[in-house]
C-alpha cells in the first residue's frame, strides 16, 4: 500500500508539475510588476517626510510652544490680577479702617462736646437754682421779721378786742 501511495503521489506530483510551474512563474511577473509600485511607494513615504511630515512637526511643535507660552502668559497674568486684587483689597481695607477710625474721632469729640455743654448747663442751672435758694431765704426771712414785726401789734390787737378797755392795757403791759 505503501508503494501504490507513493506512486500515485509521483503521478499526482507530474500532472501538478506544470501548473506550479505555472504559478510559480505568475507570481514572480506578479512580483516584477509589483516592484515600480514598491519604489514608488518607498519614494512617496520619503517624500512624505520630507515636503509633508517635517513642516507639520515643525508647525506643531511651534503651535505647542506658542500655547504653553501662552498658557504660561495667562497663568502668570492670573496670579499678577489676584495680586492686584490682593492689594486693592487691603488698600479697601485699610481705608475702611481710616473711615472707621476718623468716625469714632469724630463722635467722641461730639461725644465730648455734648458732656461739656451738658456740664455747662447743669453748672448755669446750679447757680440759678443756688440764687433761686437765696432768694427764697431771703424772701423767707423778711416774711419771718415782717410776721414777727405784725405779731405783736396783732396780739395787741387781739387782746383789746378780746379783753376790756381797761384790762387790756395793764395786762397787755405785763
Amino acid at each position: 500500500m505503501c508503494g501504490r501511495g507513493f506512486r500515485g503521489f509521483r503521478r499526482l506530483a507530474k500532472a501538478v508539475l506544470p501548473f506550479m510551474d505555472a504559478i510559480a512563474k505568475s507570481i514572480g511577473e506578479l512580483l516584477l510588476g509589483a516592484v515600480p509600485t514598491m519604489v514608488f511607494f518607498i519614494v512617496l513615504v520619503i517624500a512624505y517626510g520630507f515636503l509633508v511630515r517635517r513642516p507639520l512637526d515643525a508647525v506643531l511643535a511651534e503651535r505647542r510652544k506658542r500655547t504653553s507660552g501662552a498658557v504660561e502668559q495667562a497663568r502668570s497674568a492670573m496670579s499678577a490680577a489676584e495680586a492686584e486684587t490682593a492689594v486693592f483689597e487691603d488698600k479697601l481695607r485699610a481705608a475702611r479702617a481710616e473711615m472707621y477710625a476718623a468716625r469714632d474721632r469724630r463722635l467722641a469729640k461730639w461725644a465730648a462736646e455734648r458732656e461739656s455743654m451738658l456740664n455747662e448747663a447743669r453748672s448755669v442751672t446750679a447757680a440759678k437754682i443756688d440764687a433761686a435758694k437765696l432768694e427764697l431765704e431771703r424772701g423767707t426771712a423778711e416774711a419771718r421779721t415782717q410776721i414777727e414785726a405784725m405779731s405783736g401789734e396783732l396780739s395787741a390787737k387781739i387782746l383789746r378786742a378780746v379783753l376790756p378797755a381797761g384790762v387790756a392795757g395793764t395786762e397787755a403791759a405785763q
